[in-house]
């Protein structure tokens, strides 16, 4: 984000400045890491659980400053918990699982996020990226106090040369206290947005980028609202904009408000700007009497954007370097996160000679599609949040004119919050080979499903290896082939300590699994295989599939078509109808009537062909017509 300032203290956090180290003049290691933000510390961990160290370089010399990235998914928490980050971060961390979205001055829509009876962790908290790296630090210091130079982690150290081979990558560091050389066989790229190594290579970036542009500011507010998200479409003391507001800890609220057509970023970020702006929109939800103050600002342009692959060589990209996403529906982080959680495990498997090679192409191939998974929702919720077009605009407001009163057309609002996402036609999956009416497919991630015993909820059975989750009594010793199994019984056998106790049968009704049913689930909680009745032949070929061996993997994965509901896909249509209509008068009126009958016509094709027939048979614009600037 360009245009940042920032303060060396926010609230009651102190940023703590660490001392650059003294470099080697050539050091040769196993895997360095470029970038010791939230990912590159994650990867870090995790390949330390799994027993490999690493490198960590970081230009800056503290955590980063401001909120960032600030809202942490479910996913993302279970994530942290098995890197033993977890603790920091929900002690601190607020809890959330909805929001409510308002036009002009109107309610218009409300969303939940799913929310489970005894549930583990929440669907999202609020907490801010320095808070975040803080956990991890934590994390790695534990690891360290364990096992002494697990993860050397390398502040206010810079990579300034990168020269990459068959059989390593060479990078020139460079610090306060000198130069130094650094000979790995592996780099993972995690190093932001503005990545080093990945201009170094080359590459960049391709998709889409916005012109939506965005004021974010952290303020010190002294409020006692709820912690929720709430947006305002074209409020009074904002028109034609959206305002955002989200609480975090220690009496901060982040406030991001777009820049409308002619607003010049500089003028928008001056001090005396931010604060009038700021005070009017508090005085306009009625906090304007609150003492506050300003911590930290920064401007933010959207975009969708990624490599075609994630793998060059022995040089992997991770979060930001490896693709960028809008802030709407919070992906940009905790997509990161899930890099880093498929990297990890796949790499030390490599390392270790249980994976193929190929297992590392499998990474930039189920991450990029992740990547167009979460990109077809984020664009979505962007042209919504800033209209690209006079069409989009027209139809913006038409479906918040109606939104109060007809539900189906308020859900164009929801702002599709972040999800796990499938891995779909993974080669490391084994089809299903029996009829199962429910549970986690093959590529699926784990569901959180409450259980007693000394796991209270079965994603913590995962990891760090392979886990055979077996239903009933534990199977014979030639079908684990060496897995760690975890049992699931129906009560409490002192000769399994680790087996999940399953009473009431939820879990076993969940996974649709009788006794003698098993799944077999990776190190990142995704679905391998799974039975009706586990057989060893069968479990140690999902295995092998699993690590990669004889399904080489291409590097990408073509974008995905006609991605989202028919409704999005209905309204998309007509946005771009009326962009090529032209404006007028009537046209607001004819947008609100479209949807209207849209939502009425329970036919997608039959709705989409007449918006096809009445385009092509609109006359052609008049020449007094006036013209709109988008």
């Amino acid at each position: 984000m360009p245009d940042d300032t920032a303060l060396e203290r926010i609230g009651p956090y102190v940023y703590r400045h660490f001392d650059p180290p003294r470099l080697p003049a050539q050091q040769q290691v196993g895997v360095a890491i470029v970038g010791g933000g939230p990912v590159g510390l994650a990867t870090a961990l995790g390949l330390a659980r799994q027993g490999v160290s690493s490198v960590v370089i970081e230009a800056d010399d503290s955590v980063c400053m401001g909120s960032r990235a600030a809202c942490i998914s479910r996913r993302s928490l279970e994530i942290c918990g098995r890197l033993d980050a977890l603790p920091e971060m929900m002690e601190r961390g607020l809890p959330w699982s909805g929001g409510r979205s308002f036009w002009q001055q109107q309610e218009v829509f409300r969303f939940s996020m799913p929310v489970y009876e005894g549930q583990r962790l929440p669907p999202m908290i609020n907490l801010q990226q320095y808070y975040i790296e803080d956990a991890l630090l934590a994390a790695v210091q534990r690891v360290n106090a364990e096992r002494p130079g697990t993860i050397d982690l390398r502040w206010a150290t810079r990579v300034d040369t990168l020269e990459s081979g068959a059989q390593g990558v060479s990078l020139g560091l460079v610090n306060g206290l000198g130069r130094g050389s650094l000979q790995a066989d592996w780099v993972l790229a995690c190093d932001g947005g503005q990545s080093f190594v990945r201009n170094a290579l080359g590459l960049a970036l391709e998709g889409t980028a916005y012109t939506g542009r965005y004021v974010i500011v952290d303020i010190e507010l002294p409020s006692q609202h709820p912690t929720e998200r709430r947006a305002w479409f074209d409020p009074p003391w904002h028109r034609g904009a959206t305002v955002l507001m989200h609480r975090q800890p220690d009496d901060l609220w982040r406030i991001d408000w777009q820049l409308r057509h002619g607003d010049h970023t500089e003028e928008a970020m001056r001090p005396e700007n931010v604060r009038r702006f700021v005070q009017s929109h508090l005085d306009a939800i009625g906090e304007g009497h609150l003492p506050w103050k300003p911590a930290w600002s920064s401007v933010y342009r959207a975009g969708a954007m990624t490599l075609q692959s994630y793998r060059h060589g022995r040089v992997l990209f991770a979060g930001n370097a490896a693709h960028a996403m809008p802030i709407f529906g919070v992906r940009g982080l905790n997509s990161g996160l899930d890099d880093a959680d498929n990297l990890a495990w796949k790499l030390a498997a490599v390392l270790r000679g249980d994976g193929a090679d190929a297992l590392l192409d499998s990474y930039s191939r189920e991450r990029v599609q992740a990547f167009h998974v979460n990109a077809e929702s984020a664009r979505r919720s962007t042209e919504f949040m800033s209209p690209p077009s006079r069409g989009f605009d027209v139809l913006r407001e038409a479906a918040l004119s109606l939104a109060a009163e007809h539900r189906d057309i308020a859900e164009l609002i929801n702002p599709r919050q972040t999800a796990a996402v499938a891995y779909a036609d993974s080669p490391l999956s084994t089809p299903d080979a029996d009829a199962w009416a429910g549970g986690p497919a093959p590529g699926e991630v784990l569901p959180e499903v409450p259980v007693a015993g000394p796991l209270t909820h079965v994603t913590q059975a995962v990891g760090p290896g392979f886990v055979l989750l077996h239903f009933g009594a534990p199977p014979a010793a030639d079908v684990a082939g060496g897995l760690r199994i975890v049992p699931v019984l129906a009560q409490a056998d002192a000769r399994w300590p680790q087996a999940l106790i399953d009473t009431d049968a939820r879990l076993a009704r969940a996974f649709d699994a009788p006794p003698g049913s098993a799944y077999l689930l990776r190190p990142d909680g995704h679905v391998a295989a799974r039975w009706k009745q586990a057989a060893a032949p069968a479990v140690r070929a999902a295995l092998q599939r699993a690590l990669g061996h004889g399904h080489a993997a291409p590097a990408a994965t073509p974008e995905p078509a006609g991605a989202g509901s028919a409704r999005d896909r209905l309204y998309t249509r007509l946005a771009l109808g009326v962009s090529e209509a032209g404006q007028s008068r009537e046209t607001l009126f004819l947008a609100r009537l479209a949807l209207l009958l849209c939502e009425r016509l329970d036919d997608e094709a039959a709705a989409g062909a007449a918006i096809t027939a009445a385009l092509h048979q609109l006359p052609e614009p008049s020449l007094s017509a006036p013209d709109a600037t988008y």
